[in-house]
């Protein structure tokens, strides 16, 4: 009768003891770590145990992700880490594995198994999920488009590990995922074919194979390394001169440009201009202040003339990064056509028009001349023949 009284007081302890309260706290007592040990629950300001009736795997993964020690590796029975004092606040817990605290997991209420502190139930977890290290394997935390990055994500530590992943500040999904070994504690990450959306701060994390339940457990995330993409777009140049020269030539002594210009820009960018010629490359540098840069020639000579070609560039993290040059714009230099100089053509017309107001005078002159000169008709019939010694008479008309 005794006993029975005592098994069912204990029912009842169990009954007002296995309520939620978002004030318990769970700790692990005499194990070799704070990842090992007693389950002890903090209820009512008093330390108490846990039974050990029902008490596996899956409730013994809950103690574990609440206090942060990765997944659980054995649920202990029968006080393997000695026996508690106090109150058995907790009896026959039936959690799925999935709860963020012990104290939300259901309860069988109604069992009369007796629990002493010989039942207390322990756990022992994989331990601390340690924080991974992020180290950049390529030379230089600047890259063009097109170019590959080359991480290390690795562990000091080794669990029995899943996979690793290479991550973007922002970004909720992996851009890399490496697969790993069982021993394996570091794995290279590679991200190809960077674009200018890939700058940007990266770090890592782990998962981990084994506890319950069967999906993984992630790391805390690493250090976080920063990247920058740049891409240089191929600029565009143009040339201006005299108007009467012809197009793609400019004539010798008179002054022509070439402006230079591209759409992205970096801080302390260039233009550059090359002249390609049979006998070599000339070459000039201005510093890009804005969009676009002109390069001035204010007296055309033959050394000017060929193909002239327009490049970006920018020195970046120790790196210097070049664009591709322009289409080539043709420049030839030419001599003044005298045939069409300014002063020839202004003689050219004084001479016509003094010779076509001569042509007009004589024209008029001779006009004149004619009909001062010109006989009537009486005058001529009655002119007289001095050599052959004879007047013409008028005839009167009957």
């Amino acid at each position: 009768m005794l006993k029975f009284l005592h098994i069912l007081l204990t029912g009842l302890i169990g009954l007002l003891g296995n309520g939620v309260n978002a004030s318990d706290v769970v700790r692990l007592v005499n194990g070799e770590n704070k990842c090992s040990g007693r389950v002890e629950v903090l209820r009512h300001d008093q330390w108490g145990t846990v039974c050990d009736l029902g008490w596996d795997v899956r409730e013994a993964h809950v103690v574990c992700l609440q206090l942060g020690c990765g997944f659980a590796e054995h649920a202990l029975h029968g006080a393997a880490f000695g026996p508690g004092k106090g109150e058995i606040w907790l009896r026959h817990v039936q959690c799925t594995g999935h709860e963020s605290s012990l104290t939300h997991c259901a309860v069988v209420l109604h069992n009369y198994y007796y629990c002493t502190h010989e039942n207390d139930a322990g756990v022992k977890c994989s331990g601390t999920l340690l924080t991974p290290t992020l180290t950049l394997l390529s030379p230089h935390t600047v890259f063009s488009s097109g170019e590959a990055i080359r991480f290390s994500c690795s562990v000091k530590l080794g669990h029995h590990f899943s996979d690793f992943h290479l991550y973007k500040d922002g970004v909720s999904t992996p851009l890399v995922t490496q697969r790993a070994d069982l021993t394996q504690t570091s794995v290279e990450l590679t991200l190809s074919d960077v674009e200018t959306f890939h700058q940007g701060s990266y770090s890592c994390r782990y998962r981990i194979k084994g506890g319950f339940p069967s999906e993984l457990l992630s790391s805390p995330p690493s250090n976080s390394i920063n990247i920058t993409v740049v891409e240089l777009l191929t600029p565009h140049h143009w040339y201006n001169t005299s108007s009467e020269a012809p197009t793609g030539s400019v004539i010798r002594g008179h002054s022509f440009n070439i402006t230079c210009s591209t759409q992205q820009q970096y801080p302390g960018g260039s233009f550059q201009l090359r002249l390609i010629q049979p006998n070599g490359t000339v070459r000039q540098s201005l510093p890009a202040l804005s969009q676009f840069v002109t390069f001035t020639f204010p007296n055309a000579q033959s050394s000017n003339e060929g193909y002239y070609y327009c490049l970006y560039r920018v020195q970046m993290g120790g790196r210097t990064f070049v664009s591709r040059e322009s289409q080539p714009l043709p420049i030839a230099i030419r001599d003044p056509d005298p045939l069409l100089s300014p002063m020839v053509i202004s003689w050219i017309v004084s001479g016509l028009t003094f010779v076509v107001a001569l042509v007009v005078i004589i024209i008029v002159a001779k006009v004149l001349c004619y009909k001062e000169k010109k006989p009537s008709e009486l005058e001529r019939e009655t002119r007289t023949c001095v050599d052959n010694t004879y007047v013409a008479l008028s005839v009167n008309k009957l």
